[in-house]
């Protein structure tokens, strides 16, 4: 069989320049022609064909000068033009929604929190939603949003990209998606998977292929990648540890409930109960940051309890996808920092064979929220930009 190589067109050459020299804005503010030349390795009439071409689609603008004694061309500064796009980062939790709204950079220029009261009727709590999204569009600057980026609990179709009907959601939930996408597009995604994201691009895992973060906070989850890519699973449901079987439950998870699954360990409420019993009162985020800065007495039995249970996670993600490091992120796997972390990769090293880091996640405020604002500006940008050549 004859294999013809494909020849780029004059087209996708551009395209693909374009998209390099947007990029690198991006990641480094401003730049002279010059720069990008250097950043590019293209040819200096091919970069000002570029940012000719950039600048009549409105994509980028005369930022200023580099402030260096040079004259023309090459001392004028390129950026990004911001305003041509915002978009926006929902956080969508049981209880309530925060959002945030950022320009094309990614600089947060509003943010705002609903709480919705748990008997709220689900089309008046939509209605609370979306009036907090047009109020922090508002107060950015945006007259529309290009694209939101939604993280929820529970089960996202990969086919669909709809959010599963589960039990333990509020009804508003399943509605929130489409009543968004009559105002821009919408990239609907787990949170835990949303936390993994956020610590692959600026925290714990960044610049790693592959890692688990596992979610430890009032709930369970995971965020699994694997070669540079999330794996979501058939159904939506990679990463749904808390239905895993653990010994010290006395029972056995079932598909509708996940107590005596490794929920029944690990979350929020598990944790405040183990550390009650070694006289530490408090939320699970303050009982495990307090034994954690302090790591002596009482506090330091508790976090070997607690390494105990969070190990049997960390080993079977660790025996069955070999990602060589393990993420705890969540309230309390990043309140437990080093101290925790440290005793779990311990523990983990006497149960499998296979070389695993555990790291604490080091995102700071809400690493779901960040992740939804990444999602968000990767969809707005490869609208925008062009889809990246792979």
């Amino acid at each position: 069989m004859t294999v013809t190589a494909r020849t780029a067109t004059p087209s996708t050459c551009r395209a693909i320049n374009d998209r390099l020299a947007l990029d690198l804005l991006i990641e480094h503010g401003p730049l002279t022609a010059a720069q990008l030349k250097t950043l590019t390795g293209l040819s200096r009439p091919t970069v000002a064909d570029l940012v000719d071409r950039l600048g009549s689609a409105g994509l980028i603008h005369l930022a200023g000068e580099s402030g260096t004694r040079q004259r023309g061309p090459n001392a004028r500064l390129y950026g990004i033009v911001a305003e041509r796009a915002y978009i926006a980062g929902l956080d969508v939790r049981l209880g309530g929604v925060e959002v945030v709204v950022a320009d094309l950079t990614g600089r947060i220029a509003a943010s705002g929190t609903l709480a919705i009261p748990a008997n709220r009727e689900p089309t008046r709590a939509i209605a609370d939603v979306l009036t907090l999204v047009d109020d922090t569009a508002a107060r950015a600057g945006a007259e529309t949003l290009h694209t939101f980026g939604v993280g929820a609990p529970g089960l996202i179709d990969p086919v669909t990209g709809n959010l599963g009907v589960e039990d333990f959601l509020p009804a508003w939930h399943a509605l929130l998606p489409a009543a968004l996408r009559d105002r821009g597009r919408v990239v609907l995604e787990n949170e835990a998977n949303l936390a993994g994201i956020a610590e692959q691009r600026f925290g714990a895992a960044r610049g790693l292929d592959t890692f688990v973060l596992v979610w430890l906070g009032q709930g369970i989850g995971a965020c699994v990648m694997l070669d540079g890519r999330l794996r979501r699973g058939m159904s939506g449901g990679s990463g749904e540890l808390g239905f895993l079987p653990v010994p010290g439950t006395g029972r056995l998870p079932s598909r509708a409930d996940c107590e005596g699954g490794f929920q029944s360990l690990a979350s929020g409420a598990a944790v405040e109960e183990l550390a009650a019993r070694h006289g530490l009162t408090g939320t699970a985020e303050d009982c495990v940051r307090a034994a954690a800065e302090r790591d002596t007495g009482a506090g330091a039995a508790f976090l070997d309890e607690l390494a105990d249970r969070v190990v049997l996670a960390a080993a079977a993600l660790a025996v069955i996808l070999d990602p060589g490091c393990v993420v705890l992120g969540g309230e309390t796997g990043r309140a437990g920092g080093a101290a925790l972390a440290g005793r779990v990769e311990s523990r983990l090293a006497e149960l499998t064979p296979l070389p695993t880091r555990v790291l604490a996640g080091t995102v700071p405020g809400s690493a779901i929220l960040d992740g939804a604002v990444l999602t968000a500006l990767d969809d707005a940008r490869d609208d925008l930009f062009g889809s990246p050549q792979r």
